[in-house]
């Protein structure tokens, strides 16, 4: 009887310690998230793209690439399939998301701190009026990131709702093909709300450019993998939604190779359409 009393809770402390840590890990994101912001855009934070130490041009190329490859290759590597059944033989299942949250956020934090500014201009909106409404754009692009997340599930998508039903006992239920909202319209409105965010730039210097090329490449590389998923898991429903409707440009009908945006950074792959994991 005593040791059953100590089993349950045992297992009590460990969901609350699981819980305990996705919280902690969804806090990380979200200031993560609101620096990347100003980061992008230059409002408000002390260190954003086009500001710090100006380094040489090899120096400055070498660091911000070989930053941009870090987190392209976390975000994509741990939303495989392959790689969060490796991680659930060590940490618990629910647990998964909320680590590959933790770790995006981790890498973007140290994006931020090493960024190198390459601050020649490439091209500068002339009229101030003008360069308000591109800034308005750019952040109207974030605002369609987080919509866009919460058409879908925003707290399973950042692990929280994992922990929050292991901590009550609760089973999640089976995913469904579903296309909300925006996702009838295009299949990644998170992916596009990204783009238009890291484009729509009222002065855009080469390290801004650099960071918006490498950031738009890694996007599709990312649609291809996630829309392989996909097609796996939910077979001829998603392939009928590719076809059927645009990858990233709304209106334009479908095409065989993309996906649709189902849930950031990036990988777990919920078939709604929405940072990836």
């Amino acid at each position: 009887m005593t040791q059953a009393v100590s089993n349950t809770l045992s297992q009590a402390l460990q969901r609350v310690l699981i819980f305990l840590y996705g919280l902690a890990a969804y806090v990380i994101f979200f200031a993560t998230f609101c620096y990347a912001i100003g980061f992008v855009t230059g409002l408000v934070v002390p260190k954003h793209l086009d500001n710090g130490t100006v380094v040489p041009l090899a120096e400055a190329l070498a660091v911000n690439l070989s930053l941009l490859t870090l987190f392209a290759v976390q975000h994509s590597g741990m939303a495989r399939r392959a790689f969060k059944a490796w991680l659930t033989r060590t940490v618990p299942h629910a647990m998964e998301r909320s680590t590959y949250v933790l770790a995006t956020s981790l890498v973007l934090i140290l994006m931020f701190w090493q960024w190198r500014p390459i601050p020649a201009v490439v091209w500068q909106v002339p009229y101030p009026e003008l360069a308000v409404a591109v800034q308005v754009i750019s952040i109207a692009g974030i605002a369609l990131v987080l919509v866009a997340t919460f058409l879908i599930n925003h707290f399973e998508l950042f692990g929280l709702h994992q922990v929050f039903n292991n901590l009550t006992g609760r089973h999640a239920p089976d995913m469904r093909f579903r296309t909300p909202s925006l996702y009838k319209v295009v299949r990644h409105p998170i992916y596009l709300g990204f783009i238009i965010a890291f484009w729509a730039a009222p002065v855009m210097t080469v390290g801004h450019l650099l960071f918006a090329v490498m950031t738009t490449g890694y996007i599709f590389v990312g649609i291809f993998l996630e829309e392989r998923d996909l097609v796996a898991q939910f077979g001829d429903d998603y392939r009928r939604y590719r076809e059927r409707v645009s990858m990233i440009v709304p209106f334009l009908g479908g095409s065989a190779g993309s996906k649709p945006r189902q849930e950031l950074a990036t990988g777990l792959v919920r078939p709604v359409s929405l940072p990836e994991r």
